[in-house]
């Protein structure tokens, strides 16, 4: 078992843009995450995971970098992000970055240079190709709807964007361009930096001759991830990296990595790789998709069974192998106790019971903002209140496809990104404490009743439970390190499993649903006579036969055995 700070570690995940404005512009910034480090430190975590706040026209909320040395302005200066870094360190946390490898923003340097002529030496530095008969390239469609070709008039050749047409790819066969980018990744490493979550990075490699993907039914545009998601080349790319650039450096690093199974991941963090220490997958995220990517805007109901299953293949077989990194939301999902728990009547119990799920699973933990305190998914009435490019591009495409309103903001409704990137909600008042001016996304309107306030006043919040399920992770290293067995595989509304490392044993009973059903005692658990609960998010019953719970809607316990 080998032993690290990272594996230990909680991280906490901030959009920048959405967190807390201290200058009363209407957005987040470097100081208003200064200003809530206490905050954080309160909640137990240990590593802040800081969306992209480089320099940048937004036109994919910074994920579109237009300069990776500089500090986009609406964010402050490379001095306030100096004192981040301080701060953060006085009160023990420390900062992880994300990066943007795959493509950078139209407005770029390298990309102003390369669009400009087709014998420029940054040309190469992207990928143009020359239209077949007056259409596109190839026919692999963007996640972000339609082609992943951009006509560009001043050169007549199209160039890739896998996501919107403000963020061409870059090319990764073009070595010059590698080394600056390595050089980028050396030099934020030196400033001190304690790791980086790499956004796309599966898809840094195309398939050699950019080929058609399949498409029977001769539509315009196809999904075609197999052509451009997790090539082998990738792996020899990271290898290259870490070997070059971060193995000088005591940090952590997880991959983006949409499109597989638990097995390939190893071929990403399998102790022996020297690539990265985790990667985030998808595959729970896609339970309740059509299909991914945007096949996600078509919703079906998800499962128990479908979650127990693709959540213990991760757990059982990345274990003494490689590393899971564990989350239930981000900036990029519905959020969570909307998704996978009540957030009407149970909203506490549920999102309690969620927290518990993913802080005993074995794997660093991820928390995105406003988890802790129950924030929820928002409905906007109009789609003029949308921020999110992938949102709005749905919506135009599935109104000239002649979908109704209803239909189509309902779909919204459920997976919009924007419903992760409301502000956060700090207190009661205008605008939920987050901004003085006016802020750049509406406040979700129920922000009187959940925000942070609220949450640390109240010992019984979903706040302070996770504060004591980070504590209970600190203080029981078999919560970090013990294997995983799951329990009941086949029952259709308990999750439960056992946590096991050198004779200590951990059983995790989860009800994730709201009826009240029974859970007995497997025979060789000792049917729950010599158990200590050191968790539950509800009061004890008292002289409960344990032999038999009856859980309540949404319950959660956490007993310690042997």
């Amino acid at each position: 078992m080998n032993k690290t700070w990272w594996k230990e570690s909680v991280v906490y995940q901030i959009y920048p843009s959405s967190f807390k404005d201290s200058d009363g512009d209407g957005r987040g910034d470097l100081r208003g995450i200064i200003s809530k480090l206490d905050y954080l430190a309160e909640l137990g975590v240990n590593v802040i995971w800081l969306c992209p706040i480089y320099l940048s026209p937004g036109a994919d909320n910074g994920y579109d970098i237009s300069d990776y040395y500089a500090i986009d302005p609406q964010y402050g200066t490379m001095e306030d992000f100096d004192e981040l870094l301080l701060e953060a360190r006085k009160r023990g946390l420390k900062i992880m970055m994300d990066l943007v490898l795959n493509h950078t923003s139209d407005q770029h340097a390298w990309f102003k240079e390369s669009r400009s002529s087709r014998d420029n030496p940054k040309r190469d530095y992207y990928i143009w190709r020359k239209g077949k008969e007056g259409l596109f390239p190839n026919n692999w469609e963007s996640y972000f709807s339609g082609s992943v070709w951009e006509h560009d008039t001043e050169t007549d050749e199209y160039y890739m964007h896998l996501y919107s047409k403000h963020q061409p790819d870059l090319n990764w066969e073009n070595e010059e361009m590698v080394e600056e980018l390595f050089r980028m990744v050396h030099w934020w490493l030196g400033k001190g930096v304690d790791g980086f979550r790499f956004d796309a990075i599966a898809h840094i490699v195309k398939a050699q001759g950019l080929p058609d993907a399949d498409n029977p039914k001769h539509l315009p545009v196809v999904q075609a991830y197999q052509l451009f998601s997790n090539l082998e080349k990738v792996h020899t790319l990271l290898h290259k990296l870490n070997d070059r650039v971060l193995f000088n450096y005591d940090i952590m690093t997880v991959g983006e990595t949409s499109g597989l199974g638990p097995e390939q991941a190893l071929d990403y963090v399998g102790d022996e790789r020297h690539e990265l220490n985790m990667v985030f997958q998808f595959e729970h995220m896609n339970l309740d998709a059509a299909s991914p990517g945007t096949g996600k805007w078509v919703s079906k109901p998800w499962t128990l069974l479908e979650l127990k299953n693709v959540m213990s293949r991760w757990q059982t077989v990345l274990h003494d192998k490689g590393w899971n990194a564990n989350y239930l939301g981000n900036h990029d999902q519905p959020r969570p106790v909307s998704r996978f728990g009540n957030d009407g009547p149970y909203r506490v119990e549920s999102a309690k019971m969620l927290a518990t799920f993913l802080l005993t699973l074995e794997g660093t933990p991820y928390i995105f903002q406003g988890e802790e305190i129950g924030m929820t998914n928002v409905a906007f009435d109009l789609i003029d209140d949308y921020r999110d490019v992938e949102t709005i591009n749905y919506y135009k495409q599935a109104k000239l496809l002649g979908k109704p309103q209803d239909e189509v903001m309902k779909a919204i409704w459920k997976k919009s990104r924007d419903n992760a990137r409301t502000p956060m909600q700090w207190d009661d008042t205008a605008n939920a404490g987050f901004t003085t001016g006016e802020p750049w996304i509406k406040v979700n309107p129920n922000h009187p009743e959940i925000n942070a306030v609220a949450a640390t006043a109240d010992p019984r919040s979903i706040f302070h439970y996770y504060r004591s399920l980070i504590a209970l992770r600190k203080k029981h290293p078999v919560i970090v390190y013990g294997e995983y067995k799951l329990l009941l595989p086949l029952d259709t509304e308990i999750y439960a499993y056992t946590r096991t490392l050198n004779g200590e044993k951990l059983l995790v009973i989860l009800n994730f649903f709201d009826g009240t059903p029974e859970f007995t005692w497997p025979e060789e658990l000792g049917e729950g006579k010599d158990a200590e609960l050191l968790l539950s998010n509800y009061d004890p019953v008292s002289g409960e036969n344990t032999g038999v719970l009856k859980l309540r809607p949404y319950e959660a316990r956490v007993y310690l055995l042997g």
